[in-house]
């Protein structure tokens, strides 16, 4: 086995092994507390509480995975539409010279460049499929010229960083989960999503540049960050200057006009390719059912731990714990109920999507809660998971400072989707 698949294998242990421990001290925990309740306060039926939650978090977990795979079926085959009629190509085009100028110890016209630009672009568009194996293909490249072999490069830390913000245009799994759970109006996040993804982005980005003294003035540098935070500016201006109906109103007409607008646009890209638009919707469309089954073991593993941990009272003593912490410090704590999805979304995908599930499930999928939870998970990406993989494919030991500047990226993500979600929705 080479060296480097063998680390990337033992990196990912270490990420599955943290969540092995949280998904052990959550049934342990109910555990305790069911004791401390039925022996020292006489809750006998607390036992029965929490085996009966086991079962009906299992079911809801099964139910929801299933219900996805037509939701999951139609935006993959879209997907595969803009990726067939060279949406992502256009996009790497466009960001080209940007990306050279945050890069600059690569050499010009490096194959990396290439790589890079290619997995942002996957990943901006929710091709995840394809965005893995083009951003190991960059890391690889860019070891070539890694000088010492076992140390995370500038140039590395600036892409990973990048990554694990989690910018992303078409928040795709987010919005099948709640049009799944019967959400109004699954696409009302969308807005509020973008926005609090460009605040990790920008976050992340500035961290790196700074450390890396990267000259942040230089003209093409300054125009694409103003371009977009005046654009991002504008959004969060006019949220300001309406009432709350109007701004939830017109945020979910402009999401829905944007998502309509990719779709048109992937299409007619691949009429401009000359490609066969339905054949290439269908080779897509096949992933949507394996990707829904190979949801199950994940959601229910976690919504049944959860469940258990929520039946024996410990969710509430935390949730109220951390309110009562909050309101020491004289803020409004409706947003607590969502802290449990926060502190899950960098160490895990998958954990931080069923505490979603299980908030969006106890407070309503279109509560303030609901759709608080839904921007906290799209807001950035799994952090120690990526960095594990990425890393760990090139056989970086040393990451320097690439977690620190990718946890800074997810604590602006998740303060900002906190704060989008009062501005959209509270």
């Amino acid at each position: 086995m080479p060296y480097g698949i063998a680390y990337s294998k033992n990196s990912l242990y270490l990420c599955s092994m943290v969540l092995n421990y949280i998904w052990i001290g959550l049934i342990l925990l109910a555990f305790v507390m069911g004791c401390v309740q039925c022996f020292c306060f006489g809750n006998t039926e607390i036992f029965g509480a929490i085996l009966n939650s086991t079962f009906d978090t299992a079911k809801t977990g099964f139910d929801i995975s299933i219900g996805l795979t037509g939701v999951l079926s139609l935006w993959m085959g879209i997907m595969k539409i803009g990726e067939k009629g060279g949406v992502v190509s256009q996009m790497s085009r466009v960001v080209s010279p940007f990306f050279t100028r945050v890069f600059p110890e690569l050499p010009k016209g490096h194959p990396a460049f290439g790589s890079m630009l290619m997995n942002i672009s996957a990943t901006m568009l929710g091709i995840d499929n394809a965005a893995t194996p083009l951003g190991l293909q960059a890391m690889r490249e860019m070891q070539e010229t890694n000088t010492d072999k076992t140390k995370a490069s500038n140039s590395m830390i600036m892409f990973l960083v990048l990554v694990t913000s989690g910018l992303t245009l078409v928040p795709v799994t987010i919005m099948t989960y709640r049009a799944q759970m019967g959400a109004a109006n699954p696409a009302d996040v969308f807005l509020p999503i973008l926005l609090a993804t460009y605040f990790a982005a920008m976050a992340g980005f500035l961290s790196v540049a700074i450390i890396q003294k990267i000259k942040l003035w230089d003209r093409v540098i300054l125009g694409t960050i103003g371009g977009l935070t005046a654009f991002v500016g504008l959004i969060i201006w006019a949220a300001l200057s309406f009432p709350q109906e109007q701004v939830s109103k017109w945020s979910a007409v402009l999401a829905a006009v944007l998502l309509l607008g990719v779709i048109v646009w992937f299409i007619v890209a691949g009429m401009v390719r000359k490609i066969n638009v339905y054949d290439a919707f269908i080779d897509g469309a096949k992933g949507g059912f394996q990707t829904a089954i190979g949801i199950v073991p994940y959601l229910i593993a976690i919504l049944v731990a959860v469940g258990m941990f929520r039946a024996s009272g410990g969710m509430d003593l935390l949730v109220k714990g951390m309110g009562w912490l909050f309101a020491l410090m004289g803020l409004n704590t409706d947003f607590v109920p969502a802290l449990p999805t926060a502190l899950m979304r960098p160490l895990s995908g998958g954990g931080a999507r069923g505490m979603m599930v299980d908030a969006m499930m106890q407070y309503g999928v279109d509560s303030f809660v609901g759709r608080l939870v839904s921007i906290v998970q799209g807001s950035t990406d799994t952090t120690f998971y990526i960095l594990a993989v990425y890393f760990g494919a090139v056989n970086i030991k040393e990451t320097r400072y690439a977690v620190v500047c990718g946890l800074i990226a997810d604590f602006c993500g998740i303060t900002s989707a906190i704060l989008l979600g009062y501005l959209f929705f509270h």
